[in-house]
């Protein structure tokens, strides 16, 4: 069964830091884009994170970009997305995909496979 999934999330003082991780399983995914999307209560899922096959580029949204680092480990078919200087408006649920194979990495329906989800929740 192919199939993501997402750990590392919790609840953290504002300005801490948490590394959230996705393995996947079933097939490798070593050739495509990931990247990471969260969901705050009552809004759409938004781009967090995405980066190449390689490692290199990577991508950021302009409200985490100096904080958080995407980074991949494709012998263990795990990316991870760590992140600094939490704020209480990084509250959402994470989620990892992996990407269909384009060029555009931002939006949602660039990416056919998810994990279920981790709640980061940042108190202030």
């Amino acid at each position: 069964q192919v199939q993501l999934v997402e750990s590392g999330g919790g609840l953290v003082q504002a300005g801490g830091s948490l590394r959230l991780s996705c393995a996947a399983s079933g097939r490798t995914f070593s050739m495509y884009a990931m990247g990471w999307f969260r969901a705050a209560p009552g809004k759409e899922r938004e781009f967090v994170a995405a980066i190449s096959w390689s490692g290199s580029p990577t991508s950021y949204a302009d409200s985490v970009k100096g904080r958080f680092t995407i980074s991949r480990d494709n012998a263990k078919n795990t990316v991870y997305l760590q992140m600094h200087s939490l704020k209480p408006e990084d509250t959402a649920v994470y989620y990892c995909g992996v990407s269909r194979g384009g060029s555009r990495w931002n939006k949602g329906s660039d990416y056919d496979l998810w994990g279920q989800g981790t709640q980061v929740t940042v108190s202030s």
